[in-house]
Parts: structure tokens; sequence; C-alpha cells
């Protein structure tokens, strides 16, 4: 008995009760209950790390427990993470758009928010990691009255660049793909306030053929765009590791890694705040299962090229034959870090072959639960990078045990703290999904005719 698949818009939608709705969750519903309780969860983390930078400023980085072998930490490990995530985001919605992929119109929104909202909460790890953030300026290139410049060969350098050029870019394409929902929103706003507030954002907008051409052109170019830059900063902040010759760290394949990586985590977060979303929301009907079943095929694809990188570096560790270079997988396998590793295998490795099942790509609950997983799994892989190839390098006297302290805690769930406080306010004040996006895609399904 054959089924008639199922459509990822319902078929009675139409661009009038589209609009509607959407604009609706901005303008006119309250908040619902989960929302106010996951506000006052976040903002508490978020005064949690404010709380920590001030320690931090106060007492100095000796609160994370930095040491001489492993220098960098935590902070470093956060900063990674973040970075992979944020990219993600970005790549993830202009693929999606230059490839014209229709299920890209309910997710693309949130995937940019949370590409815009990480690159901040990676931003900041580096300059608290600096010892002295009040200087954060020597790593401009400005003339000063010293003739000082920075130095070009820091990997802190190059994050400053690769960081900002990242924030730059994306607020630019996540507010470009906001205008035309903007001018929505500001004509059907009823309060003052709101009117000129949206009115301003829209810059004018008024939906002329001149505006959607020129919105066309400028999208398609941002798309273009966004996928040398992401693989680009992504490479770079790789560098700041293959580049040394600490073993653990001097590995080719790390650009191609890190970008798997990224994507791998960038999926499992979009998975998870679609999950979240929809179900916070009641968007079950526009966010549908078949989205959550081809962002399960995404995860699987890059937990399989993540997987086989890690193949890879212990091929490349063996066939070197360098003793120290071997010894660090020996150290990963069994060392006192062991944990870690094997608990990064189980979470990119081994449940992330679940996804090969229909039911499970399909399943809301198991979709949660292995975007969790696998956002563990990157972050203890940052981890196992940082901690287990700087703690036994090529001078034995140096070896030593490091593990984060409770400062370090704090600022990591700070972070998630943060990151949760801004995507939340985001989803309250501008629409949850792309509507111009969401009405194309029901013109396509209708044959081109409008029904607004």
């Amino acid at each position: 008995m054959s089924h008639e698949p199922q459509p990822l818009l319902p078929r009675e939608l139409t661009h009038a009760r589209l609009t509607q709705r959407i604009s609706d969750l901005v303008l006119h519903q309250r908040s619902p209950l989960g929302w106010w309780i996951a506000l006052v969860i976040c903002a508490l983390l978020t005064l949690m790390l404010l709380v920590a930078i001030w320690v931090l400023f106060s007492t100095g980085v000796g609160i994370f427990g930095l040491n001489i072998p492993v220098a960098w930490g935590l902070p470093i490990v956060n900063t990674i993470w973040w970075i992979g995530i944020a990219h993600a985001g970005t790549l993830i919605s202009a693929v999606l758009l230059l490839t014209r992929q229709p299920w890209r119109a309910s997710i693309n929104r949130f995937a940019e928010a949370m590409a815009m909202f990480a690159i901040v909460c990676a931003g900041m790890y580096p300059l608290l990691h600096l010892g002295r953030a009040e200087f954060f300026y020597y790593l401009l290139p400005y003339p000063d009255t010293m003739d000082l410049w920075p130095q070009w060969r820091s990997p802190l350098v190059w994050d400053f660049f690769a960081i900002t050029m990242y924030l730059v870019f994306t607020s630019l394409f996540l507010f470009m793909s906001l205008l035309p929902d903007l001018a929505t929103l500001r004509d059907r706003a009823t309060h003052r306030f709101q009117q000129y507030f949206y009115a301003i954002l829209a810059l004018g907008w008024r939906g002329s053929a001149t505006h959607w051409a020129r919105y066309e052109k400028a999208t398609m170019i941002l798309a273009a765009v966004a996928t040398p830059i992401v693989v680009t900063v992504t490479g770079i902040i790789s560098l700041d590791l293959s580049v040394s010759i600490v073993p653990g760290y001097h590995f080719t394949i790390f650009p191609p890694y890190f970008v798997c990586g990224a994507l791998f985590s960038g999926f499992s977060t979009v998975a998870l705040l679609a999950v979240l979303l929809r179900s916070l929301f009641g968007l079950r009907d526009l966010v549908t299962d078949i989205h959550l079943d081809y962002l399960g095929r995404m995860m699987l694809l890059f937990g399989l090229a993540v997987t086989y990188a890690y193949t890879q570096e212990m091929f490349t560790a063996w066939y070197s034959g360098e003793d120290y270079y071997r010894y660090v997988y020996i150290d990963r396998w069994t060392g006192p870090y062991a944990p870690v590793w094997w608990s990064m295998i189980f979470c990119n490795a081994v449940l992330i072959q679940l996804l090969w099942f229909k039911r499970v790509r399909r399943s809301g609950i198991a979709m949660l639960c292995l975007a969790l997983t696998s956002n563990l799994g990157m972050w203890l892989e940052r981890f196992q990078i940082v901690f287990t190839s700087t703690h036994a390098d090529y001078m034995p006297a140096n070896w030593d045990i490091n593990w984060p302290t409770g400062w370090d805690w704090a600022a990591y769930f700070g972070s998630l703290g943060l990151f949760g406080f801004l995507l939340l306010l985001f989803v309250r004040i501008m629409p949850l999904m792309s509507m111009h996006d969401m009405r194309a895609l029901i013109a396509l399904r209708r044959g081109g005719r409008d029904d607004g």
C-alpha cells in the first residue's frame, strides 16, 4: 500500500495565514511560560558569567587553572567550540540557498541568528584569555606613537581578524535576510513604538520590483561569499594548532577536519533549536519531522567525516614513526584523560550511527538527545586536542596534569546562558522564521499562484 509523502508545509496554509501566524508571535501573542522559565535560567547563567569576568579582571587568569605545559586550557577549548557552531550556522543557510533547497525556509532564520550569537560567545574568550583584556587594542594594526605593530606570527592576531571579519559578515547576512520581514512587521504593528522600531530597521523597504531584484542579487552575492569565508576562517582557527610542532597539534588534516567538525556541531545545534523552538511556540506543522529528517542526514554525513578524520589522525601518528606522536594516542587511550577520549568516540562515532534509521531521524526526542550528545562530543574533542596534546609534549620534565577549575566551568556555562539569553530575546522581537522564504515555498508548491 503506497503512502503519499508528507509535505514540508500544511496544504491548507496560505500566504495570509502564514504571515499572520509568524508576525503575531512577535507583535501580539504573549510569551509562553516555557520561554520565561528559559529566559530566567539563561539570565542567571549570564550573571554567573559576569561574576566570573569580574573575578578574572580583579584576580588574573590564574583562576582558570592555566599552567605550564597546558597554557591555553578551557578558554581556548570554548573558543574553538563556539566558532565551529557559529561558522556552521551561516554556511548551512548560504549553501542551502545556493542549492535552492526548499526545506531551508523553516530553519534558516534561527540558524543565522545562532551563528551571530555563537560568534559573540567565541570572541570574548581570546580577550579574557589575554590576562590584560584592557589592552586588547594591541592586536589592532594601527599607527601609534611608539610605532609598534602586532606580532603577525601570533594566533591571537589571526583569531582577532578571523572572528571580527566573521562577526561583521554574519551580522550583514542576517540583517539582509530580515529586511522584507521587518517591513511586514512595520505594516502590521499596532503600537506606535513597534511601528517606529521596525520602520527604522526596515530602511524604507516597500516591496517594489526594484527592491526585490536588488535584494535577490545581494543575498546571492552574500551567500556565494559566505562559503569561502567560513572555510577560510575555520581553517585559520585550525592553523592556530597545526602550525606548531606540538605532538597532537601538527596535523595537515586539521583544516578540513575542523570544517567537517564545525558543520557537524552546527547541524546538531540547528536540530536542537528546531526541536526546542517548535515545541515552545507550537510550530510542529512548520518545522516538521521531514526537516528533522534532513538535519539528521546532514549530522550523519559530517559525523562520518569526523570519524574518518579520527582514523586518519591515528594512522598519521603511527605512520610517522615518531615516538612522541605515537605516545600522544597511547596517552589518550590509557592516560589520565582517557575518559574524555572514549566519551568523545562514543558520542561522535558510535551514537551517531543511530541516524541511519528514519524512525530515529524523525523523532523529536531522539533528535534532541543526539543533538545534545553530538555537541557534547564535539566539545570533548576540543578538550582532548588542547589538553592531551600539551600536557605531555617533547619535554618529559614538563609533563603535568591540569583540570579546569570552578571558574572555568562558571565561564563556560555562563557563555551557554549568554547564547540562550540573546537567542530567546531575538525570537521575541524578530520573526522566528523567514516569512518571505516561506511564502515563496507556498507559491512554488501551488504552481506560482498567489493565494494570499
